[in-house]
């Protein structure tokens, strides 16, 4: 297994223009070779561990933005991926038909053509609880792989090209002019390489006032008030050798040295102009702090960047970066905080801990996992998902534990932005359960089908390669047209929408590559969870149908 690991995670890292099969497929294929010289036993038991572990450590992940996305204006995103997820698995279940595939290929067929790997293990939890032969359950275990194997590389490169070449074609739009405009609709002010944005570059200088300048007699408040857009902040003054904390009510002199912060490019083109700079070393020594704080507070939930900066506990305070579902999003005045937002403050000391306690919590680094909640959340997860059961016509197909663990992984992060206290695991460890329990899950897969690939490949045909085409492709243009005539998407949005639904993160960077841009993120993250839950359900539905 750690051999197919490693052969994987080396193929996966084999980039041609740009495409990479990641260390997942990787994993599945080095499995699979692997498969053909040697018979490798594998344990059931641990294959079910490490994906539990994966399907909760992916819960845990999306849990801060999920309930949120479903509230607030990234609803469109939201009911995209419901569309583009469903009309996916039905598109399976017509294209299994057709070719008379079993349940293990029909279940390889939407796992590797709408490449979402995770719904290789609902469906093989699926068929090991159907009653049927054990040999009959081997065997379509292994069609699961290989079935994944022969669809998954169209799929990536499918949705990679289709949302970065083939829709703007079809929506007849230029990637790079639509980019401009939404970030011109937000607010995103557009830099030249190499140059940082006014809302991430944080400085503190000092300048002599001079005899008859406009702020002289002015008390610190009035003169801040001056040009509010423009966020300059008194942090001392040096007055007759002394130096002097700021207060709102203190009055600016001639001669006073002030100690400014401000976005560098508003200190460089406003106030150089303006003001004599000056070194002074002991009165610029103010502690400054960098702290990364989980949004919690209900009151700044949907408010724009350009709202809350109007706030007094602002004051001093500079917005570095906002990251959103793992994924950073472009700052501007019109962008939305959302709860479950991590905000990157930056600022004095004291000011940044009193905007941290009106924001949420700060993320502290730890070392520490929390295994009572977890090992518990696991086990309520995956017994609720046993007691579970969903009609589908004269069928009742048990939730599993599958899903049930991956709600429960949703829920426990969901909660951290309420208790943030709870249930903390820390960001290497959930990298862990991740990106190991699914390469482990999938590498022992490939193992298991590594025997029968060739055979299996012949019993399928050529039109399990076709059919997998069908799949990729049917849902992304059903929600292309969808989200532009229906949801009346922005095209950006739109194609970032796309990539989130198929939860596949090259899709989304492909567009910003084409573009120009970041903004196709602010589509993308409110549609990944989505497609990350129905898609790995969906292992369980088309098992129960084809069954």
């Amino acid at each position: 297994m750690f051999l197919a690991i490693s052969i994987g995670y080396l193929i996966g890292g084999i980039k041609f223009r740009g495409f990479a099969l990641g260390p997942v497929t990787g994993s599945l294929f080095a499995g699979i070779l692997i498969g053909q010289f040697a018979h490798v036993p594998v344990s059931g038991t641990a294959k079910s561990f490490l994906f539990l572990l994966f399907l909760f450590g992916i819960g845990y992940s999306v849990g801060p933005q999920f309930l949120q996305a479903l509230k607030r204006d990234g609803m469109k995103p939201v009911l995209l991926a419901v569309i583009v997820c469903v009309s996916g698995l039905l598109t399976a279940i017509v294209v299994a038909k057709i070719l008379g595939l079993d349940p293990g290929f029909s279940a390889g067929l939407l796992s590797g053509a709408l490449t979402e790997s995770p719904a290789m293990g609902t469906a093989t939890e699926a068929i090991n609880a159907l009653p049927i032969p054990e040999a009959d359950r081997a065997r379509f275990v292994a069609h699961i792989a290989v079935a994944d194997a022969v669809c998954y590389v169209f799929g990536a490169v499918g949705v990679i090209l289709f949302c970065s070449a083939v829709g703007p074609r079809l929506l007849g739009i230029d990637l790079a002019a639509e980019a401009l405009k939404l970030e011109q609709e937000l607010g995103i002010s557009r830099k030249a390489p190499g140059v940082e944005s006014a809302w991430h570059m944080f400085e503190m200088r000092a300048y002599r006032i001079a005899e008859g300048a406009p702020i002289v007699g002015l008390s610190l408040r009035a003169a801040e008030e001056r040009s509010p857009e423009l966020r300059l902040f008194v942090q001392r003054i040096r007055r007759n050798g002394a130096i002097l904390e700021a207060e709102p009510d203190l009055v600016i002199e001639p001669g006073d040295v002030v100690a400014v912060s401000g976005r560098r490019e508003v200190l460089v083109n406003v106030l150089e102009a303006r003001a004599e700079e000056v070194e002074d070393r002991q009165l610029l020594d103010i502690p400054v702090s960098i702290a990364d704080v989980l949004v919690t507070r209900p009151d700044l939930g949907g408010r724009s960047i350009d709202d809350v900066t109007k706030e007094e506990w602002t004051r001093s305070v500079y917005l570095r970066s906002i990251s959103r579902g793992g994924q950073e999003i472009p700052i501007a005045p019109g962008i939305r905080v959302e709860r479950g937002d991590i905000l990157r403050l930056v600022g004095p000391e004291s000011q940044v801990s009193r905007a941290a306690e009106r924001v949420g919590v700060v993320v502290a680094p730890t070392t520490a996992t929390d295994f009572f909640v977890l090992g518990l959340a696991i086990f309520l997860g995956g017994l609720v998902g046993v007691l579970v059961t969903i009609p589908i016509g004269d069928m009742r197909i048990s939730l599993s534990t599958s899903v049930g663990t991956l709600l429960a992984g949703l829920l426990v992060g969901h909660l951290r932005t309420r208790f943030p206290l709870f249930g903390r695991i820390p960001d290497a460890a959930v990298s862990l359960m991740t990106a190991l329990g699914l390469a482990a899950f999938v590498a022992m897969t490939g193992l298991h089908a590594g025997p029968v690939f060739v055979s299996a490949i012949a019993e399928a045909g050529i039109g399990l390669l076709f059919g997998g085409m069908i799949v990729t492709l049917v849902p992304m243009i059903i929600g292309l047209y969808a989200g532009r005539y229906l949801l009346r998407m922005n095209p950006i949005l739109l194609l970032g929408g796309l990539a989130g639904a198929q939860t596949m993160t090259a899709g989304m960077a492909a567009v910003q590559d084409r573009s120009g841009s970041t903004v196709a993120v602010l589509g993308y993250t409110p549609a990944v969870p989505i497609g990350h839950i129905l898609l790995t359900t969906w292992g369980t539905v088309i098992v129960g149908i084809m069954a």
